[in-house]
């Protein structure tokens, strides 16, 4: 299977419902998202809370595969300025990484490689990449079949 990359770097935000509309978007650019998909992404967090915000900083923005999601794909979006999700313990948030898949089995390696490059480090080689390319071929190295 191969893996749909998506990247943006210095992207804008006034909050953190646009961030995750800005990340999602770049999977609907990319063509593995339908366009309703970054409006999902934004219920997910309204519906649930800040539980995507998984660490210091870093956000996980997906909705289900029945609401966009055409292809696997990843994206990594760098905001020029954090934003607060109202995480008590992670927040503010500068990296987002979007994520979707067309249905619930065909992401589970991906997602687990995804867990095991963040465990690694992943979070920090985004922050340090030197631009867009350097963001987008970080990430592709960092998933699997990508």
């Amino acid at each position: 299977m191969s893996v749909v990359i998506a990247a943006a770097d210095g992207v804008t935000a006034a909050d953190w419902r646009e961030a995750v509309r800005r990340a999602a978007s770049g999977l609907v650019d990319a063509g593995a998202a339908g366009e309703g998909y970054p409006d999902a992404c934004v219920r997910v967090v309204e519906e649930n809370g800040p539980y995507i915000v998984l660490t210091k900083g870093l956000a996980l923005v997906h909705a289900r595969p029945e609401e966009g999601g055409l292809a696997v794909g990843v994206g990594a979006t760098r905001l020029a300025s954090p934003v607060e999700f109202g995480h008590p313990d992670n927040d503010p948030v500068d990296l987002l990484l979007a994520f979707c898949t067309p249905d619930p089995d065909a992401h589970v390696g991906v997602l687990s490689g995804l867990a095991r490059a963040l465990s690694g480090g992943l979070a920090d080689r985004l922050r340090a990449a030197s631009g867009q390319e350097d963001l987008a071929r970080t990430l592709k190295e960092a998933v699997p079949d990508a």
